[in-house]
């Protein structure tokens, strides 16, 4: 196996089990540790890989986060595929991803054990009470963050205007919608304007899951492992979470419009508050958000579907740094990709925003007057702290989990 490093001398005097060894340790240490997002995450990599290590060049870090900005998947867990495959070649890429997404993925499946085994119970409610409103206002603030880096062009508010109101109004398949984006970004920014007519073909059969003919009641899985249920959905749950971690662009909360209107409306898999929670439960954890789908899959078919989940959501992310990592280096500078994005980049705002509305309106109904004001006034002073002091978004969490139980214990 050829093994991509920048020091010869390293490669040789070192031998493959030692390398995975220490990738698989700084990983697991990383995944454990690695609070406060994707940006927290990238920099202790850069830090352990670049600084401490030196397993790779700042220049050769820098090339790879420019490749993983661009394609779809948290940026954060490519750079740890990318970094495992600069160290030891593929086998260090599946290594190193594996050990940074596990701690995670445990930690998320506990936690989705543990929220559906004492749904109900009262204090369960009230520490969701004060966790709710944080979530909604975790999505807003990203909506902000990406508005303000990526809407400066009229172009670019018209596409995300657009994309919202048909998102919102018409529940057209997000998919469909990126891709149209996609193409009017291809019109207007590419060097000679493409004829939209190749897009025709794909759009009435762009998205197939499973069919919606189990009810809801029926899909609390009868066992931790959930082999009752794996049989059944368990592919259609990998097929549906690979089309999901292709498409997440510009961030791990994408995953929120893409699956929310599938999980929840349409094949029913999860309520409306359920999804919430299990949006804050993938915050809770040290890893990429996009473990969410961990925790959907815990509900439709226990540890297995949990793990069914997560394979289909990360399985773009190790097929892209993988098998095409050289591809991408010299793609990224093409103007066909770069006109692409600038088109699916604004659609993607106008899909968390269109998709942060039934997540508010979720959080800010309560069974009382004064807890509908409470959770609001959650909301609000999150959004400040959030936005204003920059404060993580796991500590909000869990401070709006401490109110929760606090009113219910009044």
């Amino acid at each position: 196996m050829t093994v991509p490093s920048n020091d010869r001398q390293t490669s040789e005097s070192v031998t493959l089990f030692e390398r995975l060894w220490s990738l698989a340790g700084m990983f697991l240490k990383l995944g454990s540790i690695g609070f406060g997002g994707p940006q927290a995450h990238i920099a202790m990599i850069n830090n352990e890989a670049v600084v401490r290590r030196n397993w790779m060049t700042q220049q050769q870090f820098t090339e790879g986060l420019a490749v993983c900005q661009m394609l779809p998947g948290p940026a954060s867990t490519q750079m740890g595929i990318y970094t495992g495959y600069i160290r030891a070649g593929q086998l260090g890429a599946l290594v190193a991803g594996l050990c940074f997404i596990a701690p995670a993925f445990l930690i998320v499946v506990a936690l989705s054990w543990g929220y559906f085994q004492f749904q109900g119970v009262p204090q369960i409610e009230a520490l969701f009470l004060g966790i709710s409103p944080i979530v909604t206002a975790i999505v807003l603030g990203f909506c902000w963050k990406l508005a303000r880096k990526t809407l400066s062009t009229r172009a670019g508010w018209v596409i995300s205007i657009v994309i919202f109101l048909l998102m919102w109004f018409a529940n057209i398949n997000v998919l469909i919608l990126f891709l149209l984006a996609g193409a009017f970004g291809l019109y207007l920014y590419a060097p000679q304007k493409p004829n939209a007519a190749w897009l025709a073909p794909t759009l009435p059969t762009v998205w197939g899951t499973a069919n919606n003919s189990n009810a809801l009641q029926t899909l609390v899985s009868e066992s931790f492992w959930g082999w009752e249920r794996i049989a059944i959905f368990g592919l259609p749950l990998v097929w549906f979470f690979v089309k999901v971690g292709s498409l997440i662009f510009g961030g791990g909360l994408v995953i929120i419009p893409l699956i929310e209107f599938e999980v929840v409306d349409r094949l029913q898999w999860l309520t409306r508050e359920e999804f919430i929670n299990g949006v804050a439960i993938g915050q809770l954890s040290p890893g990429p958000v996009v473990l969410t789908a961990a925790f959907v899959g815990y509900k439709v078919s226990g540890f297995l579907g949990a793990l069914a989940a997560s394979v289909g959501v990360f399985f773009p992310s190790f097929a892209f740094i993988m098998l095409a990592m050289p591809f991408w280096l010299r793609l990224r500078e093409n103007p066909w990709i770069q006109a692409f994005l600038k088109g699916v980049t604004p659609a993607v705002l106008g899909a968390i925003a269109a998709a942060a509305i039934p997540l508010a309106e979720a959080s800010l109904t309560q069974d009382t007057i004064w807890k509908s004001v409470l959770a609001g006034c959650i909301g609000i002073a999150a959004m400040v702290a959030l936005l204003r002091f920059k404060v993580a978004t796991w500590q909000l969490i869990v401070a709006g989990a401490a109110i929760g139980l606090l009113v219910g214990w009044i």
